[in-house]
């Protein structure tokens, strides 16, 4: 099989195309421009291009098949040519369902936790030896790539973002992949550019139930006052509907314990947020034939997926933590998980606008509140990333108003929100670092590092 991929480079893009050289396909691919980790991966391959830039003369008629990217744009030279040639063109899920219509499809969706979700299933399965295939969001410890696609395993585990798929393919990516076992672990208003109105964001968990297989078996938070409204008036009575909770536990000197009839298991994870991503996740493994105590046993061993509360430096008395939190609902799950499981420990959380919809004036407002937890709620911006994004100024002011919080510190220059973190005296404190970027420029984990050390 010969496989083009238009802009390789991406994240997920390049990860697919390492699976698929893997499984023995000719792979190549282009971009006009590849950064790391995925240049330093690709070249491992193999698969990095020769140079950047789109180039008309790697589409050929022999392709059986050309995967785009979002990052490529509809009129890419490439796909134009592809289209001429009336090849086979795919986005990316497409191409993830085409490989796996003949397996077991477990779905993850939701506006938040997905990820964490995917990851301790995947974790909890391979430690007990099941074959998987895989998509997941986040690079995990222990798996060479993100994604795995063979001909033996039966079953695939997908991580099902309701982001677009391609530039020419304005369908939530969700939606393509017909789960057999789905889970939705919440509904939180995001991706603003593409839903303008929560209405709209809504519907799309309402189709991605359309999209699950006859008799399959949908998972879903019943924490969530609004997922479980959904599921619950949607007309669909073949599928069978579980519910869930966060898992019973307790916290001694800083380690949570899951309360199980066998007594208390330790973690190596914590907070409200991931005691609910653990029943979801035991629910699907034990959908899958695994036993509970066998879930239990290898749950205990969970580091936690990348960005997603990651331990990055640690004194005495201090800890430094980063994480991908970025929307409203992930900012308070996030704050209000590390407060709670040091309560004796000033918690000073630091956060970026950064997204699309963050930086939006409309959408500001659901900021409100969520960083009420910290001790200390620090926000940072920077406005010429705005301008890059071509949307309208918002103002320290504005940023303010939204949060609610008198006392929130603003920043709009990187190196300025440095040296405030510098001077700061880190005793019996934790620090929070949350954003999708890294704070135009800082290494979090070198930063943290020079901070705790002092």
């Amino acid at each position: 099989m010969k496989i083009h991929f238009i802009a390789i480079g991406g994240s997920a893009m390049h990860n697919l195309a390492i699976a698929l050289h893997k499984k023995g396909y000719q792979v190549t691919g282009s971009d006009d421009e590849i950064v790391e980790p995925s240049k330093s991966r690709l070249a491992s391959y193999q698969l990095l291009p020769a140079k950047e830039g789109w180039n008309e003369a790697a589409i050929t008629p022999d392709l059986h098949a050309v995967i785009l990217g979002m990052h490529a744009r509809a009129d890419n030279p490439e796909l134009l040519k592809a289209k001429e040639l009336g090849l086979s063109i795919f986005s990316y899920p497409e191409y993830l369902y085409e490989q796996s219509k003949d397996k077991k499809r477990v779905v993850i969706g939701g506006s938040h936790g997905k990820t964490s979700i995917t990851a301790m299933i995947l974790h909890v399965l391979q430690a007990n030896g099941f074959p998987i295939d895989y998509m997941v969001g986040a690079q995990l410890r222990g798996f060479d790539t993100m994604v795995k696609i063979t001909d033996d395993a039966k079953t695939i585990i997908l991580e099902g973002d309701e982001y677009l798929s391609s530039p020419i393919d304005r369908r939530p990516k969700f939606h393509l992949y017909k789960g057999h076992v789905a889970v939705l672990s919440g509904i939180a208003w995001d991706h603003i550019n593409v839903f303008p109105t929560f209405e709209i964001y809504l519907q799309q968990f309402e189709q991605f139930i359309d999209t699950l297989e006859p008799n399959a078996v949908l998972i879903y938070s019943a924490n969530d006052a609004v997922l479980t409204n959904l599921v619950k008036q949607h007309p669909r009575t073949d599928i069978r509907k579980i519910p869930y909770l966060a898992h019973a536990a307790s916290t001694t000197e800083g380690i949570s314990y899951l309360t199980t009839a066998a007594g208390a298991v330790p973690l190596r994870i914590f907070g409200d947020h991931n005691l609910q991503n653990i029943n979801a996740a035991k629910l699907v493994c034990m959908e899958l034939g695994l036993a509970e105590s066998d879930f239990y046993q290898h749950i205990q061993t969970f580091n936690g997926a990348s960005k997603r509360l990651e331990l990055i430096a640690k004194n005495k008395s201090c800890n430094a933590y980063k994480d991908f939190a970025h929307s409203p609902s992930k900012l308070m799950a996030t704050t209000a998980a590390v407060k709670n499981q040091f309560e004796n420990r000033k918690l000073i959380a630091c956060m970026e606008l950064h997204t699309f919809s963050s930086l939006t004036a409309e959408f500001l407002k659901e900021y409100h509140g969520c960083m009420n937890t910290a001790d200390q709620a620090i926000v940072y911006f920077n406005p010429h990333t705005i301008a890059h994004k071509k949307l309208a100024p918002i103002s320290i002011e504005q940023v303010t108003a939204a949060f609610a919080r008198e006392d929130l510190m603003v920043y709009t220059e990187s190196d300025k929100l440095q040296a405030y973190l510098r001077a700061k005296r880190w005793e019996n404190c934790n620090l929070l670092l949350m954003s999708s970027g890294n704070f135009d420029g800082i290494h979090m984990e070198s930063f943290a590092e020079e901070l705790l050390s002092e």
